[in-house]
């Protein structure tokens, strides 16, 4: 074996050089008995991780290519997705500073580091895989260090409980995935994706079994994306676990897990009737996971279960950019990845912080919010407008963006169902803004300073939501404008034309 293949996986030998210099950091570094505060802090993952996510956007490393025979393969798209979940992570290490910063969470800072970085690590795999059996070891990587995370508060009977849900359910998920992989095998005899996709092709008479291995694998990726109906460990896993770490399942993991699922899709499962089959599985699917979590999210006053439903919903409009595999698709999902990271990872950061500094994690609990704090009520009325899809928010230009390419694709009813669901989590989005701003409270939640790692974590986020949206506006400006010239110039030409035509009569 040719060993300089290895050279190939920069974004992987980087992540893996930072996850070798916090583990060294973590032996040699221990909590400072005079002030409580760990030697080993904050700052150094962060800037590692930055680092990292600054040579991953490299134009170098946006080079198409492939190793071992392709079972790794690279394209920049890849790239941009394995940065966007990079950032994602760098802001939940700022916002985990103060829950990490406890007497009981003050030694074991390097342990939530390095296994949440391992969960990277496998997602980055996912991304990158040609090959089943590198996609599934990708997929394990990722979901066994996260129920570490998720019962990292060990003294919770909560945490532990939601742990055990989300590994038990994991594991039902990837033995039905592996089911369907075997199948897929059975009938191809190849585990690579063009390979699959090729020998589908090529195949003269439609084979059930070949169905029957997609369908189950499509189960498996919904347990891990939490579509309706294979979300029903997603409530209680959000409610139990920490919140920094129910932040990032609720963005980090369910974004590289539809982009591994598009992408998958896409190369072994493109022939026609393949595709008509998993574009009738995803029509319900997309149409039960937004209207049941954005009715069940009504219904929700603890503020991790409201955000669980959320991201229930907020998944099924992901996944309607799969709808017939187009690029437009695509791209319109990336974008979407991008917009709700940074304005539900806001959204968790106000909740991690009046979590910290208060204890409050219901909606009642942030009634008169704006008296006592009213720049965290600002933020948090932001990132909520921006999950709505309210304009000129970087929300509304998501959603229009993946409806269009749904529309384009010929899926009118469904983008109208869409629609409708996006008025009604309005609706429930509105009640957080209601209870910060309307409803009275005698004992409002008392003002508190916000530490500088969580005002990074939200400063990022809410930039990002203003930044997004004014490309938004720009991208729309911009095409609407070049459209009109296009317009006016073909309107001219066609007078001329006319003209010319009438003169020589």
């Amino acid at each position: 074996m040719d060993y300089s293949q290895f050279l190939n996986m920069q974004a992987e030998l980087s992540l893996l050089a930072v996850i070798v210099i916090l583990f060294v950091a973590d032996l040699f570094m221990c909590p400072d008995g005079k002030n409580g505060k760990g030697v080993y802090n904050t700052c150094l993952p962060v800037v590692l991780l930055t680092v990292h996510t600054l040579l991953n956007l490299c134009p170098l490393c946006h080079e198409a290519g492939e190793a071992f025979g392709g079972m790794y393969q690279h394209t920049p798209m890849m790239s941009i997705v394995k940065s966007i979940l990079s950032i994602g992570t760098v802001i939940t290490f700022l916002m985990a500073h103060k829950w990490l910063s406890r007497e009981e969470n003050l030694v074991k800072q390097g342990e939530f580091y390095l296994i949440t970085l391992f969960t990277l690590l496998g997602m980055y795999f996912m991304i990158s895989s040609g090959h089943f059996l590198m996609f599934f070891i990708g997929l394990e990587t990722a979901s066994i260090p996260m129920a570490a995370t998720v019962a990292f508060d060990k003294k919770r009977y909560e945490s532990a409980e939601a742990s055990a849900k989300f590994i038990l359910l994991a594991l039902f998920s990837a033995a039905l995935l592996l089911f369907g992989i075997s199948l897929i095998y059975g009938v191809t005899g190849t585990l690579y994706f063009d390979g699959i996709g090729q020998a589908v092709s090529n195949s003269e008479v439609f084979n059930p079994v070949m169905l029957l291995g997609m369908l189950l694998f499509i189960t498996g990726m919904g347990f891990k994306i939490s579509l309706v109906p294979f979300h029903l460990w997603t409530a209680d896993t959000y409610q139990g676990a920490p919140t920094v770490v129910t932040g990032y399942l609720s963005v980090i993991s369910k974004g590289s897990a539809a982009f591994v699922l598009f992408t998958v899709l896409i190369k072994a499962f493109g022939a026609c009737e393949l595709v008509q089959a998993w574009d009738q599985a995803f029509l319900w699917i997309i149409i039960a996971s937004i209207t049941i979590a954005n009715l069940f999210a009504i219904r929700q006053n603890n503020l991790k279960r409201f955000m669980a439903f959320s991201a229930i919903s907020q998944a099924g409009y992901l996944v309607l950019g799969l709808m017939d595999g187009t690029a437009q698709g695509m791209t319109s999902l990336v974008f979407y990845l991008l917009v709700y990271m940074v304005a539900n990872l806001g959204a968790f950061a106000v909740i991690t912080v009046v979590e910290e500094n208060t204890g409050g994690i219901t909606i009642d609990s942030y009634n008169g919010l704006y008296k006592s704090n009213p720049k965290l009520a600002f933020l948090m009325t932001l990132c909520l407008f921006s999950l709505a899809g309210i304009p000129p928010f970087a929300g509304f230009f998501s959603k229009f963006f993946i409806f269009m390419a749904a529309f384009n694709a010929g899926w009118h009813w469904l983008v109208l169902i869409a629609l409708i669901n996006t008025v009604i989590s309005l609706y429930y989005y509105l009640l957080i803004v209601k209870a910060m701003y309307i409803i009275p409270n005698e004992n409002p939640l008392p003002g508190f300073r916000v530490d500088c790692y969580s005002r990074t974590a939200l400063f990022l986020c809410v930039a990002g939501v203003v930044f997004l949206g004014i490309c938004g506006v720009a991208y729309n400006f911009i095409d609407g404008f070049a459209y009109g010239l296009d317009t006016i110039a073909n309107c001219c030409k066609d007078a001329v034309n006319s003209c010319c035509g009438q003169c020589c009569h």
